[in-house]
């Protein structure tokens, strides 16, 4: 087979996606042959035939460098294109293990990923401060951007194989390098800062509610600065301690991956027993509230005003404070239970002020600090909206991506990616909208509104909901909070040696580099110099919002790649998962610029300056990619600039579509021949793309200008009422054939050429003698030689209107495989309303060698990744001997081309014996009278006709390579017509022409095209332009 298909384990972008140059090379390279000798030709065509399938030998020329179906389809249906996974250096090389389906590798690793730290330390304390309905809205924003943001994923997941590489990938193929490294940065920026998070949060968990002895800066329940300082530094023994952990031990991160997903699965499960368990309240936690302000440190048995510690607390010095001699000291049940009917008093928000005090109400006189001293109460440490809230939370939703990063360990990936992420994360909001309700119905507004637990003696509120006890949650979230941020430090390293590889930022080349045993050494220091600052922030509550714009800006890309694509219809815009669309893509944008600048407006343009600084750096200095992106397409549509950047080089294969060129004849009254070819460019189009219609007039352009003009008149007419969006022109020639040629070698500009020709087929070549086959077998002979496709359609008059419905089935005749254009056309046709409703069936030919079954499974799977919903026919086609019906319509084909050449010759003798007359004729003399030479040319006549007679007798044995040809010819058209008789299209590969430049192999050639679909109502012959124009890639 040739190098031009074969498939290894490369990269994504140089798969399938040759140079123009090098594949036309290989694909065309019958076009250099031409100017062999007849001598030669042979000679190789019997070196050749022993090896060509006697039912496939009409194809002998292309099969020397186009490969047969099974070829082609056994080398690259079961491709894998993965990028791999963190690995053990030191550990052996593991066996293929099986692949991982929905649940396990992609619903659990999500759920691991979006349940967080936030659950556990900030849920309570949200829905406190915001309310039960301002919480719910809060969650359910969060849900929404998350949903609508996987959708999108799942759209762009399952349009082709999505090696590993998550949100990045996706983007920089569909977006360009550009966007693509912006956003590439943004989210390895974020997955950095979340690690950070993770860490702040697992020794937040510590400190307060483990271990507060610990605290090696004083007592921090009294001082914020001592409580973040403690942070700071057991922060950064952490991250040290896990860094070491990356560095070495891999292995150990992903089997604690297992254990810290099991942490967060049991700790739900314990917090959801908990508060059925404690469904009338229970009796372990009391605060103590002054008035209706909510006290700290003050032991509940100690809780009145008649103890003398209260009194010396807000008594010093004999003088006590106004509000303590106004109000009562009472002790209040924590826990209530469901049933105690406390929903109804956190429905509404509590936000506060920095520095006012947590109270029942909004009574300024309640939650205002008059004088300068707090005497033990609680007051708000930071000032709190709802979109602040919204900023905080959102980390909690995130991590989405973890299926699609697993894409390459999955069996089905594009139905597991869409299913598993949507699952995972309908089970996510599920459980956080039913803990917003269930916290809000179950715990007092005050406890719920103490970040800290201080009231009730530094304990974790919703470990103390759960069942059994606390420790179940403290160690879980412990646990799995650890869990998470190992996996941010191994994830967020290799995903920027990634972004390093591809070449799209220059100055991140030294981050490229792997260590001796495989490692991103140097990308794992810089992330946990990174991460290190995001400790120094010291709080969660800072770092939320920080990195919700990093996911924000990364999931607003990934919506607007998916609805950029929806509204391109760029052919490879082909997803397997259907229930997406543009406007849902838009709302999740939308969502996502309207969350950051709500959440934090100088957080947002802090994000988004950083995504347009990276965005321009790689614009101007960075390497040159071209990876069929979205962006690109679009600039087929677009002015001068774009023209410049097309034509830097041929588009993309997941770019290509058919640029159409139709060629069309004129009648004597200058109206075009076939005017159905036209609804066909439509139908093909569907309204995309450029089409350009050219009609060629014979004669001399200063004689018959006027006629131009009105033949182009006439044409913009045809498509104005054919609806074909494009332009028109006309040339005019000495001779057809040349103009065609001229036509098909200058028509575009710059970029903005046809690729694909559209030729009617000259259905009275056998009546006009050889010139009009010659013609069309010169314009095909052009249409190769220049690289661009062809597409013959016959029966054009029996093709349907734009503006009619058809059901029935499109066959697919794939002989040889020559680009893929016979797969990508019927796809287009079917975006037309005219073709919706058919069904697609593809036959394919089995040689004597091939295994039916096994190929049949092989292009169901290929078809499977080319996202074509397709029946699939392999036709066996036994080596039966040649029949003497064969034998008899190769003769008379022959017989035909010979009785031709007589007459060839006939009329040159006849063109001499006029010329001879009218030099007679100019010699007559006055009277009148005239010689001629009559007879004498009639004896000629018939003297060359029984010599063309005695040689149709004496040559009664046929050419063996016209009876093999003849041969494929016939028994492929019996089996198209008894599978494919009452299709509404046939579409088939179209053999190439004869590579000597003969008359009589010529007509031969045309011979065997009519015997091939005899008996056929609309066929379309297709021969590629040899370049792929399809691929299995996103």
């Amino acid at each position: 087979m040739p190098d031009r298909f074969q498939v290894t384990k490369a990269d994504e972008d140089t798969v399938l996606d040759y140079h123009q140059d090098e594949a036309s090379g290989k694909l065309l390279g019958d076009i250099h042959d031409e100017t062999l000798d007849s001598g030669d030709i042979h000679r190789a065509e019997e070196n050749q035939k022993s090896n060509i399938d006697p039912n496939l030998y009409l194809y002998d020329d292309d099969l020397a460098t186009r490969p047969h179906i099974s070829t082609f389809i056994s080398s690259i249906a079961n491709y894998e294109n993965t990028i791999p996974a963190a690995t053990d250096p030191d550990a052996k090389p593991p066996a293929p293990s099986a692949r991982m389906g929905t649940l396990i590798g992609v619903f659990l690793p999500c759920i691991q990923n979006i349940f967080g730290v936030i659950l556990f330390i900030r849920l309570t304390w949200v829905v406190g401060t915001a309310g039960a309905i301002c919480g719910f809205l809060i969650v359910l924003t969060c849900c929404c951007v998350t949903m609508l943001t996987a959708i999108s994923m799942s759209a762009i997941a399952t349009n082709g194989v999505v090696p590993a590489g998550g949100s990045y990938f996706m983007i920089s193929r569909s977006l360009g390098p550009e966007f693509g490294g912006a956003v590439g940065m943004l989210f390895y920026t974020g997955t950095t800062l979340a690690a950070a998070m993770y860490i702040v949060g697992a020794v937040e968990i510590v400190l307060t509610y483990m271990a507060p002895w610990a605290s090696i800066f004083g007592d921090f329940t009294k001082d914020a600065d001592a409580m973040y300082n403690n942070f700071r530094v057991y922060g950064t023994v952490l991250l040290i301690f896990m860094g070491l952990i990356v560095f070495v031990g891999v292995k150990f991160v992903n089997k604690f991956a297992t254990v810290a997903l099991a942490c967060v699965i049991l700790s739900i499960i314990a917090v959801y027993v908990g508060i059925f368990d404690n469904i009338h309240g229970n009796e372990k936690l009391y605060m103590c509230v002054l008035g209706k302000r909510l006290l700290k440190d003050i032991p509940i048995d100690n809780c009145t005003k008649d103890d003398s510690f209260m009194r010396d607390i807000y008594c010093p010095n004999n003088r006590c404070d106004d509000y303590y001699l106004n109000n009562n000291v009472s002790k209040v049940k924590g826990i209530k239970g469901l049933s105690s009917g406390v929903f109804y008093d956190n429905i509404f928000p509590s936000f506060l002020e920095k520095g006012q005090l947590i109270s029942y109400g909004h009574d300024s006189i309640d939650i205002e600090n008059i004088g300068n001293e707090s005497y033990n109460q609680i007051m708000a440490d930071i000032t709190t909206t709802f979109t602040l809230l919204i900023g905080i939370f959102f980390p909690s939703v995130t991590g989405i991506m973890a299926g699609s990063n697993r894409s390459g360990d999955l069996a089905d990936a594009q139905k597991s990616i869409p299913i598993g992420t949507i699952c995972a994360i309908l089970t996510t909001s599920t459980v956080y909208l039913s803990s917003v309700l269930f916290f809000a119905g179950t715990v007092d507004n005050l406890l719920l509104r103490d970040k800290f637990g201080q009231s009730i003696g530094g304990k974790l509120v919703v470990a103390n909901i759960a069942w059994p006890n606390q420790w179940v949650i403290l160690i879980g979230s412990f646990l799995s909070t650890l869990g998470a941020g190992l996996q941010s430090l191994t994830g967020a390293p290799r995903l920027l040696q990634a972004i390093a590889r591809d070449e799209i930022i220059p100055f991140l080349a030294p981050f490229a580099k792997s260590s001796k045993r495989g490692e991103p050494t140097r990308a794992l220091l810089l992330t946990i110099v990174i991460c290190q600052c995001g400790i120094l922030l010291g709080n969660v509550d800072l770092l939320a919002p920080l990195l919700s714009m990093f996911f924000l800006m990364c999931y607003g890309f990934v919506n607007l790649a998916c609805a950029v694509q929806t509204l391109l219809r760029t052919p490879n815009w082909r997803p397997r998962f259907k229930f997406y669309h543009w406007s849902l893509s838009l709302i999740g944008l939308t969502l996502c610029i309207s969350v950051m600048i709500m959440t934090s407006w100088y957080f947002a343009l802090l994000a988004m300056g950083m995504a347009v600084v990276i965005y321009k750096y790689i614009e101007y200095h960075g390497a040159e990619k071209e990876w069929g992106d979205g962006i690109r397409g679009m600039a087929l549509t677009a002015a001068r600039f774009s023209l410049l950047r097309l034509e830097e080089g041929p588009p993309h294969t997941k770019n290509w579509r058919p640029q159409i060129l139709v060629l069309s004849k004129l009648n004597d009254n200058l109206l075009p021949k076939y005017r159905k070819i036209f609804s066909f460019a439509t139908q093909l189009k569907a309204g995309k793309g450029l089409t350009i219609c050219v009609s060629v007039l014979k004669g001399d352009h200063t004689k018959i200008a006027n006629k131009a003009v009105d033949a182009k008149s006439t044409l913009r007419k045809y498509m104005t009422d054919e609806k074909v969006k494009g332009f028109c022109d006309i040339l005019v020639a000495q001779q057809i054939g040349e103009g065609l040629s001229s036509v098909i070698q200058t028509i575009g500009l710059g970029g903005m050429k046809p690729n694909t020709v559209i030729i009617g087929w000259p259905y009275s070549w056998r009546q006009e003698g050889r010139n009009s086959w010659r013609t069309f077998i010169q314009t095909v002979r052009t249409v190769a030689a220049c690289h661009m496709a062809l597409m013959v359609p016959k029966g054009i008059n029996f093709y349907p209107e734009s503006n009619h419905k058809i059901g029935g089935n499109i066959d697919i005749w794939w002989i040889v495989h020559d680009g893929g254009l016979l797969m990508l056309l019927p796809f287009l046709l079917k975006q037309h309303r005219t073709w919706r409703n058919c069904k697609l069936r593809i036959f394919t030919v089995a040689q004597i060698e091939d295994n039916s079954i096994q190929m049949k499974k092989d292009l169901k799977t290929f078809l499977y990744h080319l996202r074509i919903e397709a029946d699939v026919e392999v036709v066996e086609m036994n080596n039966s001997d040649i029949s003497a019906y064969t034998y008899e319509r190769t003769l008379m084909m022959e017989q035909r081309n010979q009785m031709l050449r007589a007459l060839g010759l006939n009329k040159k003798e006849n063109s001499k014996v006029e010329s001879h007359n009218d030099e007679k004729r100019n010699s007559i003399d006055s009277d009148g009278h005239e010689e001629t030479d009559a007879p004498e040319a009639t004896s000629k006549k018939d003297e060359s006709t029984e010599k063309a007679d005695s040689k149709f007798k004496s040559n009664v044995k046929p050419d063996e390579f016209n009876v093999r040809r003849m041969h494929t010819a016939i028994k492929l058209n019996e089996v198209i017509v008894e599978k494919s008789q009452d299709a509404q299209l046939v579409i088939m590969n179209l053999p190439g022409p004869p590579r000597e430049v003969k008359a009589e192999r010529e007509s031969n050639y045309m011979e065997f095209l009519e015997v091939l679909t005899e008996g056929l109502e609309k066929v379309l012959m297709v021969r590629g332009g040899g370049r792929e124009v399809i691929t299995i890639y996103s």
